[in-house]
């Protein structure tokens, strides 16, 4: 039981190569994971995971793999000049996703995994919280609502069991813009559902598997930061610069709408309680769509990862457990303002 764990894995993109790091040194001071969850490129590392890979096969296939040949093009990417416009208007994004679609089920596959039928480990269970290994985290843009997947597959008119694990992902991993949407048609209603990626709403979901009693075994978080910016090893997330008018400026115009959205998350409001059981990974600058990044820069996105978990465990679930008692929750913003306010020589007043 003290190694028990929930794993939750933060969205990131090529930032993800972090969170595999992190991922081995839990693996390696015995952890075992009972459920997993996460957005984006941390669904992808929960669903590899839940499946059954280890972090050792993870990490050796992202250092091998071409990311490029998920940047797949439709017919209408190939029209000189208006390209990518073209993509954008036509299918709300510039590249299919199919590619990553098929490569994350054919991963799945070869582990014996297609549905979440095929994740469950609790079938006894009446909360949709734990009947399932994996949950994975979708913006659903059409209906302006998050949902948790696959307790809300109904939604889509699927039955949970019945899900597709790959189509999760891929929704759950279409970064907007860069990605075309997942589109679900739910033949009962007749509504089209436009997903996007989960972290539109949350990028960070530690909350997914708390429960109003005290838990068992503890959710630790896995959460991509920015950390020294000194410390850079890729090219990051750059101002677009003039953006100018036109369609073709359209394209700039939305990627730049996206970064802000996906790439600057302010952390000051998570919770003290979830804080301190986060293992927070610098990410060095990398950006989430570097899909060209070289093999010395994913190395040491991995190291990074490798060093925020040693540097977080061992975690003493007992003493978190004390520290925060269920239903004590305190912000960091207002923590932190209490601290200046001890420096009354010019921070603040103690009122």
């Amino acid at each position: 039981m003290e190694k028990r764990c929930d794993l939750v894995f933060e969205g990131g993109g090529m930032k993800g190569i972090g969170l595999v790091g992190a991922l081995s040194v839990l693996e390696e001071h015995g952890h075992s994971y009972q459920r997993l969850a996460g957005t984006s490129a941390g669904a992808i590392v929960a669903a590899l995971t839940a499946a059954g890979y280890s972090s050792a096969e993870l990490y050796e296939t992202l250092l091998s793999l071409d990311f490029t040949a998920f940047m797949d093009e439709g017919w209408e990417d190939r029209l000189p000049l208006i390209d990518k416009p073209a993509s954008l208007i036509m299918d709300l994004g510039i590249y299919e996703g199919d590619a990553l679609e098929r490569w994350i089920g054919e991963r799945l596959a070869a582990k014996g995994v297609r549905t979440f039928g095929d994740l469950i480990v609790d079938a006894e269970t009446d909360d949709p919280r734990y009947r399932w290994k994996l949950q994975v985290v979708v913006s659903d843009v059409s209906m302006h609502r998050l949902l948790v997947l696959p307790r809300d597959a109904r939604v889509l008119g699927v039955e949970p069991d019945d899900m597709v694990v790959a189509e999760a992902v891929r929704a759950s991993m279409s970064i907007p813009v860069f990605f075309e949407p997942k589109r679900v048609k739910d033949e009962g209603s007749l509504t089209e559902h436009v997903l996007v990626d989960g972290g539109m709403l949350s990028n960070f979901p530690v909350w997914l598997f708390d429960a109003e009693r005290e838990p068992r075994w503890p959710t630790i978080g896995l959460l991509l930061v920015e950390g020294d910016t000194r410390q850079r090893v890729g090219p990051g997330v750059e101002p677009v610069g003039q953006i100018g008018h036109g369609p073709i400026a359209l394209v700039s115009y939305v990627r730049a709408l996206v970064q802000t959205l996906v790439e600057a998350h302010d952390r000051l409001y998570i919770d003290q309680a979830d804080f301190a059981r986060t293992i927070p990974i610098e990410t060095l600058g990398v950006a989430a769509t570097d899909f060209a990044l070289p093999e010395e820069q994913r190395r040491a996105l991995y190291e990074s990862g490798r060093r925020a978990a040693e540097g977080f465990l061992p975690f003493d679930f007992d003493a978190y457990q004390a520290a925060f008692p269920r239903g004590a929750r305190v912000s960091r913003r207002d923590s932190i303002r209490r601290a200046m306010l001890v420096h009354r020589g010019g921070f603040g007043r103690a009122d």
